[in-house]
């Protein structure tokens, strides 16, 4: 779908790589520019000699093409000039400072390039205290957005997101400000600057308590499933270790379907639980008793209770679980890669599938500057040029 549009990208880590690795499953061309130290990522596993390959590099990076510049140096600046002289995009993730104090700012280049998409990611935007601020998702996402206070339940000491969750929205809001801008560009011509944060991202993720709050200014605090507004909207033990989630329809009143899969009909005219408002007041007692009904079952037995309610309900799987999961499967949740190395293996798909077109991956994540001779070639550079670049440590 995205066959045609070149973009370049200057990043390191997880949420602007992430953005990219999309884009190019979709079709962009897209180019890395690294240092000689290469993006920190490739040195996860490193130092477990047991571990063959860098999923997390792979995942990130794959479909694209490597090229290293030292971009701090006249010659590796304008040889990214040069490289960018031929983008739609230009995708980067380093500090406004650092490109600033390398003329690689939008405001440096905009004139230069006025067709070029100039997309910059940060932890806080490009503007006020935090633009300067270094951030990675658990600071920036999870800890000051609120994200992760809204999740901590009551009396419970603060935890760290998953690796890398929150990059993972940002990237989304990243390649989708991309693409827009794309076809705004197709109308017009002219390229922009187009910014995604880690703090954006999350408030948005956050849409509907920061919607009440901002309205309201107050938000109900994450509370214990033994102490819930609605104790049906809830997880609940099976035999053995399982788990099921139960979200019942706010339309109607679910107490009657919930309670036959659990086996409760005993409790059908319990006037502490016909109610919403009585479930309320009696949350507690709510969740023992169909705590007692649901561990009398196995997590499948449970499940096929549940169906045949028609409640709504899914299994509280661990990943070991989810990558065997026949609906996973079934969505497309996983791909088969083949990396630098040949290994192929499967790892995440992209977000969303086009059915009938070449969507998936296109090559492995490339090995470090693997592909410096050729960009540099096609950007005008001889061969005498390219050896007296790589001899000098401009390039490699």
């Amino acid at each position: 779908m995205l066959e045609g549009l070149k973009i370049v990208e200057l990043a390191t880590y997880v949420a602007a790589p992430s953005a990219a690795m999309v884009l190019a499953e979709w079709g962009a061309r897209v180019i890395k520019v690294e240092s000689k130290s290469g993006d920190p990522t490739r040195q996860l596993f490193r130092g477990q000699p047991h571990l063959t390959g860098n999923p997390v590099f792979e995942f990130e990076n794959r479909g694209k093409e490597g090229v290293v510049l030292d971009t701090s140096t006249p010659g590796g600046r304008e040889a990214l000039l040069r490289i960018l002289a031929t983008a739609d995009v230009f995708l980067t993730n380093v500090r406004p400072s650092a490109l600033e104090r390398a003329k690689l700012d939008y405001a440096s280049l905009a004139d230069r390039f006025p067709g070029l998409i100039y997309c910059s990611v940060s932890g806080y935007g490009l503007e006020g205290d935090g633009a300067a601020a270094p951030a990675f998702d658990i600071a920036a996402f999870w800890a000051r957005s609120g994200v992760g206070a809204a999740t901590f339940p009551r009396g419970v000491e603060p935890f760290a997101c998953r690796p890398a969750m929150g990059d993972a929205y940002c990237a989304l809001a990243t390649a989708s400000a991309i693409l827009a801008a794309a076809v705004e560009k197709g109308r017009t011509g002219k390229g922009r600057l187009v910014e995604s944060s880690l703090m954006r991202s999350a408030v948005f993720a956050m849409g509907w308590d920061y919607s009440i709050q901002l309205k309201f200014g107050k938000v109900a605090a994450t509370r214990t499933r033994t102490d819930l507004y609605d104790p049906l909207n809830n997880f609940f033990p099976t035999a053995g270790d399982g788990w099921v989630c139960i979200v019942p329809r706010q339309a109607a009143n679910e107490w009657a379907p919930i309670a036959r899969a659990a086996g409760r009909e005993d409790l059908l005219e319990d006037a502490r639980f016909t109610t919403a408002k009585a479930r309320a007041r009696n949350s507690e007692a709510c969740v023992a008793a169909l705590d007692a009904g649901f561990t009398a079952f196995g997590l499948d037995e449970a499940g096929a209770r549940l169906t045949a309610q028609d409640v709504i309900w899914a299994p509280v799987q661990t990943p070991a679980q989810v990558v065997d999961d026949p609906f996973a499967q079934a969505a497309g949740c996983f791909v088969e890669v083949e990396d630098a190395e040949g290994l192929r293996y499967h790892a995440p798909a992209a977000p969303a599938r086009f059915p009938g077109a070449d969507d998936g991956p296109k090559r492995p994540a490339p090995k470090l500057g693997q592909h410096t001779r050729e960009v540099l070639a096609e950007a005008g550079y001889g061969e005498a040029e390219i050896a007296d670049m790589l001899a000098s440590g401009v390039a490699a």
